[in-house]
């Protein structure tokens, strides 16, 4: 019998309420709080480490930072976090190097059956979401449950990622759609 905690990172309905999983939530509200209200940017980067799965070098997180659960984030080299950045890390959250979050991002791995009746018995859904090497994403912008970015992408401010992003284009809109192709894959 899977637990809680294996049913959601595998991508199955799980029920968030499970003690294991509230345990981890609450760890996680008290790393990003002390993160949030630390103003040495030193002992920010141990916190960094701390809760999030795994954090590269010369990785920036602007504070306020807010997660779920923290452990399911993996950033890449060279990463920059603006303001305000959520994430909610249900499922993996990958970011690969060279990447940038102007401010608001956000970033959504947790979901909801979409059937009504299914959804008020409470069970919640999580998919991951992968972001490439070399990736912009502007400011307010937002990313749904199961997108992956190509590498070399840039997403315009304001944007609704509802769908895969390719590799090396340009993408805006609500729900965003590719505007401009950046360069001819070899």
């Amino acid at each position: 019998m899977k637990t809680e905690l294996e049913k959601m990172l595998s991508g199955e309905l799980y029920v968030a309420a499970d003690p294991e999983l509230s345990a981890m939530r609450r760890r996680c509200r008290e790393l990003t709080y002390r993160f949030n209200n630390c103003p040495d940017e030193i002992e920010r980067e141990v916190m960094l480490r701390e809760l999030l799965g795994r954090v590269g070098s010369k990785v920036e997180v602007e504070p306020p930072f807010r997660c779920d659960y923290g452990s399911n984030i993996f950033f890449g080299e060279n990463v920059y976090v603006n303001f305000n950045c959520v994430i909610l890390d249900c499922a993996e959250v990958r970011i690969g190097d060279n990447v940038m979050l102007a401010p608001n991002v956000q970033i959504y791995a947790a979901h909801h059956p979409i059937d009504a009746f299914q959804r008020i018995k409470g069970p919640e859904l999580a998919s991951p979401i992968t972001i490439g090497n070399n990736v912009w994403i502007g400011g307010g912008s937002i990313i749904l449950p199961g997108v992956t970015f190509g590498d070399n992408t840039t997403i315009g401010a304001g944007s609704v990622v509802t769908k895969d992003i390719p590799a090396g284009v340009v993408a805006a809109g609500n729900p965003a759609r590719v505007i401009r192709k950046l360069y001819q894959e070899v």
